[in-house]
């Protein structure tokens, strides 16, 4: 029997919705014609999603693995409640629906999701451990892709975790490659972190010789370990939801000109602003980060009369998986990086 490709026959309530917007979907893990069965090892939670939950529960891991078990009995899905957000999985082909047995892809293989976790059927049996620093949560339970859910093989060339790492944040770098040009400025908030080293690292190729890159962090040692990767022209210390001091800082730095694009990889609310005010007319605002409000982006911009080209969303992408995995094989600086953060 066959499912809708979109998953909307695992959708319990509201009916009439796509498996993201529903409240609960089917989780029975019995697979239909065109799904995929798959064994998890890991959940890389959404960074808005990690860091409210850890929030929320004091950075108490039995807590916040009691919390994300909740979620996912109430819902069938991992679909934070208070930032919307989920994250992606990791894990083995367990059994494949005989719509789907010519692709690429056999029993036994592993791949990363490519889809968001808050409209994949979970199953979780048992959270073996959660990685505080890298939002990681190890599982033993199931999952079932959609015939349209878009996944990568994992590559030969590079350690798992490090590809997961990399593939969580894969709409970011392909996203800065497709909208950043040759000469120009462009700003990167959050500039240190996953996706924001990513950011920087493409926006630097793009903007080539004459273009400039900011990179924007908050502390002092942030700025050291940022200024060190050589992926910044220029590093400014601000609070992102400090939006005249970013302006500010902004303007030293680029002789009191407005930016071209600006590039918002912040994981904490009310950082709209602070993305949208350096951008010139008619320039680029991106927001990767979940937690962005599209109601203060949409108003704010409004209430300061800024005609800025917004692009609001952590997603997909074409071809942002072998995009990522190739930033990582090209520069030796983000493959040390990120061996040190998720590998050790």
């Amino acid at each position: 029997m066959r499912g809708c490709k979109y998953g909307t026959h695992r959708v319990i309530e509201p009916k009439g919705v796509l498996p993201q917007a529903a409240q609960k979907i089917s989780n029975d893990m019995k697979i239909y014609d065109n799904e995929m069965l798959i064994d998890i090892q890991a959940l890389n939670i959404d960074s808005a999603s990690f860091t409210q939950i850890k929030e929320v529960c004091n950075k108490d891991k039995e807590k916040m693995k009691a919390m994300i078990l909740e979620i996912i009995g109430k819902r069938g899905k991992m679909q934070n409640p208070v930032t919307g957000s989920g994250g992606m999985l990791i894990g083995t082909i367990k059994e494949m629906g005989s719509d789907l047995k010519d692709r690429d892809l056999k029993v036994g293989d592993k791949i990363a999701s490519l889809v968001s976790l808050t409209l994949t059927p979970l199953k979780i049996e048992e959270i073996l451990d959660i990685k505080m620093d890298i939002d990681r949560v190890e599982v033993k339970g199931t999952a079932i892709l959609f015939e349209s859910g878009i996944y990568a093989k994992l590559p030969d060339d590079m350690e798992e975790t490090l590809a997961l790492a990399a593939l969580d944040v894969a709409g970011a770098p392909a996203q800065t490659r497709k909208l950043v040009k040759k000469d120009q400025t462009v700003l990167v908030l959050g500039a240190n972190g996953k996706s924001g080293l990513l950011c920087c690292y493409e926006a630097r190729k793009q903007v080539g010789e004459n273009g400039k890159v900011i990179g924007m962090v908050r502390s002092e040692s942030k700025r050291e370990f940022l200024e060190e990767t050589g992926f910044c022209h220029d590093i400014i210390l601000a609070d992102a939801t400090n939006p005249t001091k970013v302006l500010e800082e902004v303007m030293k730095v680029t002789d009191g000109k407005e930016i071209d694009v600006a590039i918002n990889c912040v994981n904490i609310p009310n950082t709209e602003m602070s993305t949208i005010l350096p951008v010139r007319e008619e320039g680029i605002v991106y927001f990767f980060s979940m937690a962005t409000s599209f109601t203060k982006a949409a108003l704010g911009a409004e209430g300061i009369g800024k005609d800025v080209n917004m692009i609001i969303g952590n997603g997909y992408s074409k071809n942002h998986a072998d995009i990522t995995l190739e930033d990582v094989r090209e520069s030796k600086i983000i493959r040390d990086i990120f061996e040190k953060m998720y590998l050790n």
